[in-house]
């Protein structure tokens, strides 16, 4: 491959990963075609694209960006995994694929930014942000659900009767 193709498809690379600053790495080896392309499927559903990157040039077109650090995972037969939307459920999806296609191999990711790799496996342990949200919602509202219940309480009702008494004898 000449110089120019290397250097015109790294800038491809480039801009075509230069809004994003999560991604995974994962190897395909092994896998049939018919495997593949469910697996993209799958992944195409959660809005994340999959895509088999020539090494040196994706080392060369993150190099300076948020991706950079996947550079040393970037060994072997490689694919990267982007996605537009939340990367963890993606995680988990190719968990879930890898317990499926025993030769799909799971490596490591970057997940917003991070200078440090984790991997696939302990991204997809984490929380989503629709989980996070769900969980600051119910702690925001258990403070007005504890008042609720103090005044349906029998508390209440005791207190209530006692009011009652106090107002009558007055």
């Amino acid at each position: 491959m000449s110089k120019a193709i290397k250097a015109l498809m790294t800038e491809q690379l480039r801009e075509r990963y230069a809004g994003m600053n999560s991604a995974c790495v994962v190897e395909l080896t092994g896998l049939n075609v018919q495997a593949q392309e469910k697996l993209r499927r799958n992944l195409g559903a959660k809005s994340a694209r999959l895509e088999v990157v020539k090494n040196s040039l994706a080392r060369h077109a993150f190099k300076g960006g948020p991706l950079d650090p996947l550079g040393p995972t970037l060994v072997g037969p490689c694919a990267l995994v982007s996605s537009s939307g939340s990367l963890i459920e993606v995680a988990k999806l190719l968990v879930a694929a890898a317990k499926d296609f025993k030769k799909l191999k799971l490596k490591q990711g970057i997940l917003d930014g991070d200078p440090t790799p984790l991997s696939v496996e302990a991204i997809s342990k984490m929380r989503g942000r629709g989980e996070i949200l769900g969980e600051l919602a119910m702690l925001l509202s258990s403070p007005g659900r504890a008042i609720a219940g103090c005044l349906k309480s029998p508390q209440s009702k005791i207190a209530g009767c006692l009011k009652a008494i106090i107002e009558k004898a007055a």
